[in-house]
């Protein structure tokens, strides 16, 4: 299983699970992150930087810390 931390620019997947702690899971799915939900990598900042992702219409910017928390499953 991946997590959204290490999916490349371009590549889109679908969330599978989200592990964290209940206030970062919370937040997580407030941003629209949910269990079957198509995601897709905009764009990596340089430098560990943050990632922009888009979840449906929406565009997200997550820390990298907080993507590896997102469990992805490839598309088929």
């Amino acid at each position: 299983m991946e997590s959204l931390a290490t999916l490349p620019a371009g590549q889109t997947a679908i969330i599978s699970d989200l592990v964290s702690g209940s206030e970062l899971g919370r937040r997580l799915e407030a941003l629209g992150l949910k269990v079957g939900q198509h995601i897709c990598v905009i764009r990596r900042a340089p430098l560990s930087g943050p990632i922009q992702i888009r979840v449906g219409t929406t565009d997200v910017i997550l820390r990298r810390r907080e993507a590896s928390y997102v469990r992805l499953q490839s598309v088929a």
